[in-house]
């Protein structure tokens, strides 16, 4: 993966504790990291976050992002939104992979209600340690964004 910055974070309400483990994973590892919310499990909406979190990506305050919701959906539709961000859904470790290897990914989305602290640090382990690959994926990375 291209060298990691301060990786960015967002979460909503569903998606809180999971970011609360990400930040000790992160911590663990030594990863700088920001926060751009949710910081609690009051209810709130995904898309504030989100929205914040592909900003910062955009204006390269941070790279890669994580986020989570509570089935990852929403919040990943919010980050897509963004034409620079490609944000995968991953909820195993062999999507998380794929989606850098193949698509070039630069946040991570976990479904916060669906997986355990386990499959998360094995979904994070995969996600930063693969890299693009480039060739005829590069091709179809091109293709993402829409033409004003």
């Amino acid at each position: 993966m291209k060298e990691t910055k301060t990786i960015g974070l967002a979460s909503d309400h569903a998606g809180f504790a999971l970011k609360q483990f990400v930040k000790e994973y992160l911590d663990e590892k030594g990863l700088e990291y920001k926060d751009y919310g949710t910081h609690s499990e009051e209810s709130c909406d995904y898309p504030d976050f989100g929205h914040a979190l592909a900003r910062g990506i955009e204006n390269g305050e941070v790279f890669p992002g994580i986020a989570i919701c509570g089935s990852g959906e929403g919040i990943a539709m919010t980050l897509n939104k963004h034409q620079s961000i490609r944000a995968g859904l991953a909820w195993i470790p062999e999507i998380a992979h794929l989606v850098r290897q193949h698509n070039d990914a630069n946040v991570l989305v976990m479904p916060g209600r669906f997986i355990s602290k386990e499959t998360a640090r094995q979904i994070m382990d995969e996600f930063l340690s693969t890299e693009f690959e480039g060739g005829r994926h590069q091709r179809r990375v091109d293709k993402i964004p829409v033409d004003n």
